[in-house]
């Protein structure tokens, strides 16, 4: 049993289904992975997962550091929580990102698998101070922030999260952070709370494109919401970066992707990242298609062309992923940041694998 933030998550994620509701050590209910438990039978990928599809094992001497400095200091990530498939990656690279205001969310969006339910107002008064003591033990000179959502608090946790931020730039004045936050309900005075707070990019995730927003996100969030509180945080300061994200492969079509680029260009939005949605339980929404890392570059020059400063794109990317390097105009470095990249054929995959052996799944 391992006791993080009063809560045996080991344990309990051994005897608690995904979908099925369990009460934490603060006394309210939530359901594991954020989706009640469905009578289906559907697979989670429509065929096979495709060999582009592949992520580092979460092992090593560095993986066991940086999850070792999370559980130390009780902090949440969304690495873990998320069910990110780069966490290998980025915790072995000794990177990890934050997710402040516990672990239980208050929303319960269909292709997230956060835990969802009503915290009650519960706190953690001493995750400033931690997570500014995490981000230095392991040196980063840029971290993301992110949150789960608190419908239940006044002001959505704006207070909270720009305390952590803040506590972070006290111990860590050379540190960039990036705040991934959530809607605030589209309440202007809590985006400027954050804003405020020493942030370098101020980011907001549109998801999907505006017809699929519902079912994809909660009731409570919307589209042009989000467009709106992206367009107060970029007017309020415009000298802070904005950014979102979107998943692909939802049963969006590109004509639709094209006009949520303009969307976004049209209220200032400067960095864009596009990645494959991959369903996390059965109980989320199925996977329509697998975008082609093909694709992922085009629609990448799309973005570019239309004027934001970068857009991250491929099958793996998600909203924090190399964050930090966002900015060089190489697509990060992946594979795909060039013009003259060609699709891998199977047999190149097949022997990319030969070489690299068992370090991947």
């Amino acid at each position: 049993m391992i006791d993080f933030k009063g809560i045996t998550v080991q344990l309990e994620r051994k005897t608690v289904r995904t979908g099925e509701k369990y009460r934490t050590a603060q006394g309210f209910t939530a359901i594991r992975d954020g989706i009640k438990q469905a009578a289906s039978s559907e697979p989670l990928m429509p065929g096979p997962k495709p060999r582009w599809l592949r992520a580092p094992m979460p092992a090593g001497k560095k993986f066991d550091a940086v999850r070792d400095i999370v559980r130390e200091h009780r902090l949440s990530t969304v690495c873990e929580e998320a069910h990110c498939p780069n966490i290998g990656e980025c915790w072995n690279a000794g990177t990890a990102t934050l997710m402040l205001m516990g672990s239980v969310c208050t929303r319960a969006c269909r292709f997230c698998a956060v835990d969802t339910g009503n915290p009650q107002g519960w706190l953690d008064p001493e995750e400033p101070a931690n997570a500014a003591r995490t981000v230095a033990l392991m040196g980063l000179g840029y971290v993301v922030l992110t949150s789960v959502n608190r419908d239940d608090l006044p002001d959505g946790g704006a207070g909270h999260f720009a305390a952590c931020v803040r506590a972070i730039k006290t111990e860590s004045p050379r540190t960039a952070v990036e705040a991934l936050t959530p809607d605030f309900q589209g309440v202007p005075a809590d985006v400027e709370t954050v804003v405020d707070s020493g942030i370098e990019v101020f980011a907001q995730n549109v998801e999907t494109v505006e017809r699929l927003t519902h079912p994809v996100r909660d009731p409570r969030a919307g589209y042009r919401q989000t467009l709106r509180v992206l367009e107060h945080a970029k007017r309020y300061q415009p000298s802070v970066l904005t950014k979102t994200s979107l998943m692909l492969g939802l049963g969006e079509t590109a004509d639709e992707l094209v006009r949520t680029m303009d969307d976004l260009r049209a209220i200032g939005c400067d960095l864009l990242t596009l990645g494959q949605y991959l369903r996390p339980t059965a109980n989320h929404l199925p996977v329509v298609r697998f975008v082609t890392p093909g694709e992922f570059e085009r629609f990448r020059e799309a973005a570019i062309s239309r004027g934001f400063l970068e857009c991250v794109s491929g099958p793996m990317v998600r909203s924090s992923y190399r964050a930090e390097r966002a900015l060089e105009g190489s697509n990060c470095g992946l594979a795909a940041g060039s013009a003259r990249w060609v699709e891998p054929t199977e047999a190149d995959y097949a022997r990319r694998e030969a070489k690299t052996g068992a370090g991947s799944q």
